[in-house]
């Protein structure tokens, strides 16, 4: 295997994998259980009696969790390129760096090494280990229920940010109108026009703490059609998340019922060195309407998804996927093998005594596909592909 062979496989392992790749399943089990045990002990160091009794059992667990973090994070900046296949590795590496994951991963171990370069900041690196807890984020990537509610919030995020702009409308109306009715009786309390907000925030979400309030009849009554509306205000951004899981639900619902109504059929083709499509990308591939790449299979028999940047290699499994023929035309594809006394053995296509309305279109021979012609000699073995009338075929 060489360098970029390992560097791929690398990647495949460490991100999500398939139920196929039993190696990448595994480090998936493993990431997610040192994340939970992390997070436990970092619970469970808040608690001065289990300190006291288990300290330095739950230190040395944080340390080896820190340790494969900080292998994990290592894998991935050497695996960027493959993440990231359309740039230079200098970009892939910064890419990652400045992703959402990568910070999450940075900051999950940094934190821990900090205090050994710098022991006058303890208490402040300390602070920066709850970071970790955004760990729990990449749990996402591993389930599918998960994956639907980031589905739903990304696919509702103009409409959400839409009723929390209003909300924060509503929050600095009330807080003037507020001001403007109980300064003059609480001037301690709401002693300008942004000192309402807080109470605000805790009327319109109806969460209603108590520490400030409004004393006048005027301001009272303004309270209650403010906590009315806030009733109202709540129920937008909880309809339209559900709305978007009654959207998202009867999209994945209508996805597997087209599914299960495709009439699909399925041929393998395995790529030779001198194949046009080798070395070539999946996205550069010219295929007709109606046919596509289901699937790869790599070495290893590993599935690999086609995506646009999947580079075919020679030994790849092609599983390619087309509409199931309809029988239009009472024409018939027949496949016969040669055997050993079979009356076309070592003779040429074109002095064979067949119809002239059926056709040899292919001949495997050997695991090799060669596309006939008149002077292509049959021999023993040769798997034939031939094309024809239904009535011409059912005579050979």
């Amino acid at each position: 295997m060489n360098y970029r062979s390992l560097q791929k496989r690398v990647s495949d392992i460490i991100e999500v994998g398939y139920d196929e790749d039993f190696q990448g399943r595994a480090y998936d089990v493993l990431n997610l259980s040192t994340i939970v045990i992390n997070l436990t002990v970092s619970v469970m160091m808040t608690f001065d009696g289990a300190v006291a009794r288990f300290g330095s059992l739950l230190s040395t667990i944080e340390i080896i969790t820190i340790a494969f973090f900080t292998l994990d994070y290592i894998l991935r900046l050497w695996t960027a390129p493959c993440l990231y296949p359309g740039m230079s590795r200098p970009l892939a590496v910064l890419r990652y760096t400045f992703s959402f994951n990568g910070l999450v991963d940075m900051l999950s171990c940094i934190p821990f090494y900090l205090p050994f370069f710098f022991p006058s900041g303890l208490a402040a690196f300390r602070i920066l280990r709850v970071v970790r807890i955004f760990r729990l984020f990449r749990i996402n990537a591993y389930f599918d229920s998960l994956n639907v509610i980031t589905a739903v919030l990304k696919s509702k995020a103009k409409l959400l940010a839409s009723s929390v702009f209003v909300v924060l409308l509503l929050m600095l109306a009330s807080s003037l109108c507020m001001y403007s009715i109980e300064h003059s009786v609480q001037p301690t309390v709401f002693d300008n026009a942004l000192s309402g907000l807080w109470w605000a925030a805790a009327t319109l979400l109806t969460v209603g703490y108590g520490d400030i309030y409004p004393i006048t009849p005027l301001g009272k009554l303004m309270g209650t059609l403010i906590t009315m509306l806030g009733v109202g205000i709540v129920a937008i951004p909880t309809g339209i998340i559900s709305a978007g899981f009654v959207e998202q639900y009867s999209k994945l619902k209508k996805l597997s019922e087209q599914a299960a109504e495709t009439d699909m059929s399925f041929i393998q083709v395995i790529l030779e060195k001198d194949d046009e499509w080798t070395g070539m990308k999946i996205h550069r591939i010219m295929l007709p309407k109606g046919v596509l790449i289901a699937a790869v299979l790599k070495a290893g028999n590993k599935v690999t998804v086609p995506r646009g940047d999947v580079l075919l290699e020679a030994g790849d499994v092609l599983i390619l996927g087309a509409r199931r023929y309809s029988g239009i035309g009472n024409i018939e594809l027949k496949e016969i093998e040669l055997k050993a006394h079979h009356d076309w053995n070592n003779q040429k296509i074109r002095d064979l005594d067949i119809s002239r309305q059926t056709f040899i279109v292919m001949i495997r021979r050997n695991g090799h596909t060669i596309v006939p012609n008149g002077d292509t000699i049959l021999q023993k073995g040769d798997h034939i592909v031939i094309y024809g009338k239904e009535s011409e075929t059912r005579l050979l």
